[in-house]
């Protein structure tokens, strides 16, 4: 599902990743550890389309990501990928509801059809008496789930995740690891994790460490 080859960044002077080569198969859920500075964000943004490679070559799906364009890369990542962040990045001024909504309708999805898919991975997140609450209005863990619900909303092949259990306490944390779980069954889908968090990483398929802009050891 995810093919990486020779993945170098620098940032000015500063060589963040050094040559990353990366293999995920099709379901497989993998978490990268490691220091900070490691390089762990930096290859995920890049596995993820959100930024691109000084070299290398990255495949997710059987497709090539750098021969996209502009346009056709900003909808293969609305299409084909989902992200959840340590901090949620919900849009404060609208409900569960239409956070959860919002890529569809980006994708050019009709709003009743947006809304009722929502909806539907709302109730599966246990939160369907949350629809019109705002950000502010939620828990932590409740946040967490809006924004996977929002990942999942285009039915994504991949799911990029980086420091997802970062901001929760211990209960929270442990829902969210079942969840993970739930998911890659219940959606069929590949995910991969940026983690400081062992017993998340405990939970994985596959565990890579980094170090240095490369990995040093599974």
């Amino acid at each position: 599902m995810i093919r990486a080859s020779n993945i170098t960044k620098s940032f000015s002077s500063l060589q963040v990743l050094k040559g990353v080569d990366l293999q995920i198969n099709e379901k497989d859920i993998v978490t990268i550890t490691g220091a900070s500075g490691a390089g762990k964000t930096t290859l995920l943004q890049i596995l993820g389309t959100l930024d691109t490679a000084d070299s290398g070559t990255v495949e997710i799906n059987g497709l090539k990501t750098d021969t996209l364009n502009s346009n056709a890369l900003a909808e293969f990542r609305n299409k084909t990928v989902g992200f959840i962040f340590q901090f949620h990045q919900l849009m404060p001024e609208f409900s569960a509801l239409e956070n959860a909504m919002m890529p569809a309708l980006i994708g050019g999805m009709d709003f009743k059809k947006a809304e009722a898919e929502a909806k539907k991975l709302l109730d599966y997140l246990k939160l369907n008496h949350r629809y019109g609450h705002r950000p502010s209005e939620l828990s932590g863990g409740e946040k967490q789930r809006v924004a996977v619900a929002r990942a999942l909303i285009n039915y994504p092949k991949v799911l990029f995740a980086d420091e997802p259990s970062g901001s929760l306490d211990s209960q929270n944390k442990a829902e969210l690891h079942r969840l993970f779980l739930d998911l890659r069954n219940d959606f069929n889908i590949t995910i991969l994790m940026v983690t400081h968090d062992k017993e998340l990483s405990s939970f994985a398929d596959r565990n890579l460490i980094m170090a240095d802009g490369v990995f040093v050891n599974e």
